[in-house]
């Protein structure tokens, strides 16, 4: 099955997601698969969720009222993880996709894959690693929130300070591209582009090219003087393979 017809139940912690970014996180899922759950956990009777009514009105988000029974603790976690096990064995998903920047669902992540299921995460990059980890690909929601500011006017200072953060390579980056493209290169050296990019989730599922600047994987490879990029025809219009090799 095509990754874009994964049929997707996403299930949203409203107590670690800002409510303006879930016209976004909603885009974001979109690119992987459609939605045919849509929940949303929290205390419904707090005033501090007030703002989502007309957020969940507008995206036809199913809100769940989940009672804090203990002072501090979140008590959307436990509502999340049985729902999303009764999803599971309803058998209509083929994937899921948890916004929370809680490591609680770490285990449900690891559960869900050994189920079979694709596991989509999304939070901070403040989530722990553990849970970045156990989900098959992690987004940062601070990407979607880069991508709300930058689809409004903004000044010429302002795209001086992007151009600023875009020409950043750390040496981790460089050294993942590196150990990945001598993974699967040819004899020749050579790696096709997009088998480069699969086993970059598998290596690091938080990882993105939108978290450097660049809106796509060979944008960013081309930034880099430390690879060759090389373009082959296929014979069919305006289609052309991507191989990269390390210099």
């Amino acid at each position: 099955m095509d990754t874009n017809d994964l049929r997707l139940a996403v299930l949203i912690d409203a107590d670690n997601i800002p409510y303006r970014l879930v016209g976004g996180i909603l885009g974001e899922i979109a690119k992987y698969g459609s939605p045919t759950f849509k929940r949303i956990y929290a205390d419904w009777t707090k005033p501090h969720v007030a703002g989502w009514k007309t957020i969940l009105l507008d995206h036809a988000i199913s809100p769940v009222q989940q009672y804090s029974y203990t002072t501090g603790k979140n008590s959307t976690d436990s509502a999340m993880i049985i729902d999303a096990m009764d999803i599971l064995y309803t058998g209509r998903v083929d994937g899921f996709c948890i916004v929370s920047s809680d490591s609680d669902f770490t285990r449900l992540a690891m559960r869900l894959r050994e189920a079979g299921m694709k596991v989509f995460g999304m939070g901070e990059q403040k989530t722990p690693g553990a849970f970045r980890a156990a989900c098959d690909k992690f987004i940062y929601i601070e990407i979607l929130e880069q991508d709300e500011v930058s689809a409004k006017p903004v000044k010429k200072t302002a795209v001086s300070k992007k151009e600023n953060v875009i020409s950043k390579a750390d040496t981790k980056l460089v050294n993942l591209l590196t150990s990945s493209v001598n993974d699967i290169a040819d004899e020749n050296g050579w790696a096709y582009l997009g088998e480069l990019g699969n086993l970059l989730l598998k290596k690091r599922p938080d990882f993105d090219s939108r978290n450097y600047g660049y809106e796509k994987l060979l944008p960013l490879i081309r930034s880099l003087s430390n690879f060759e990029i090389d373009e082959r025809e296929t014979g069919r219009k305006n289609i052309k393979l991507v191989y990269i090799r390390v210099k």
